[in-house]
């Protein structure tokens, strides 16, 4: 488990990945409100959710995929 440290406390990275999440999933949320995109959607709320859960699927699997990507480009 990944862990960030502030002034040492230490706050898990999962929990910093769900806040970046939240604030984008809420800057999409007001842009798709200002293009009355919702009138399309049958529910709201469950459109936000699915919307914050994949930005946090994105947002956390970039770091992992750094932190194990093999740096050799093909080399054995």
């Amino acid at each position: 488990m990944q862990e960030v440290s502030f002034n040492g406390v230490f706050v898990p990275a999962a929990l910093l990945w769900a806040g970046c999440a939240f604030f984008l999933s809420s800057v999409i949320n007001r842009l798709l409100s200002r293009t009355h995109f919702y009138s399309l959607i049958w529910h709201r709320g469950l459109f936000n959710f699915a919307l914050w859960l994949i930005l946090w699927a994105v947002i956390s699997a970039i770091p992992y995929h750094f932190a194990f990507a093999s740096g050799g480009g093909g080399e054995r």
